[in-house]
């Protein structure tokens, strides 16, 4: 079974854990360094992103480098909303802390206020041919994206959902739908890694 790390240090990652053990995999509360050791993926979830950046700076535990290390070595990485833009390489205007993993460029609230928040049906071919319910949430967008970048779903104003190697992103709130099928994809990712090992999953390595 398949041992899957929910980043615990803010956010809605009891969803996540709730929605990768109804895949019927592992879902472990990660909150220290150590914790990463011996899982096989890992999903930041939504969230604030400035305050989790704050804690690149702030936190002794040095989980975020930690994190960058598993991303080298081939550790798959799924983001959501918030995850998103902290494994972005760029985010526009702004010079946040980041794990800058993933060759892609977002834009913060890039669909204004909570009270702008909405559902949507979107068609994510790797899902098969039922629409997703997708929430958005005081989403980003990702406004563009590297040649290595597979884009898996896009709305008027954007990329909201993409795929690089091992690493995974979507602007919207799975975990907080009844449709299991994007963690049922990102698991399908960590299966794939397990099975062809993980330097031919590997982004490029991370500088620190």
């Amino acid at each position: 079974m398949n041992k899957i790390g929910v980043l615990g240090l803010q956010g809605s990652f009891a969803e996540h854990i709730a929605a990768i053990e109804k895949c019927g995999a592992q879902a472990v509360d990660i909150r220290h360094s150590w914790q990463l050791e011996d899982v096989d993926g890992l999903i930041i979830p939504g969230g604030e992103s400035t305050a989790i950046a704050k804690l690149t700076i702030d936190n002794p535990d040095p989980i975020f480098d930690t994190i960058k290390k598993r991303i080298n070595s081939g550790m798959p990485v799924y983001g959501t909303c918030m995850g998103s833009i902290f494994l972005a390489k760029e985010i526009e205007g702004s010079a946040q802390g980041r794990l800058a993993a993933m060759d892609i460029k977002v834009r913060r609230n890039a669909f204004g206020p909570q009270r702008n928040s909405f559902e949507t049906s979107l068609a994510i071919a790797v899902l098969g041919p039922e629409p997703f319910p997708a929430i958005f949430i005081r989403a980003p967008i990702v406004v563009s994206a590297g040649e290595d970048v597979q884009v898996l779903a896009r709305v008027e104003e954007g990329i909201v959902m993409a795929r690089q190697k091992n690493l995974l992103v979507t602007a919207f709130h799975p975990e907080i739908t009844d449709d299991l099928r994007v963690h049922e994809y990102f698991l399908s990712i960590v299966e794939e890694n397990r099975i062809l090992g993980c330097r031919q999953l590997a982004t490029e390595p991370l500088t620190f």
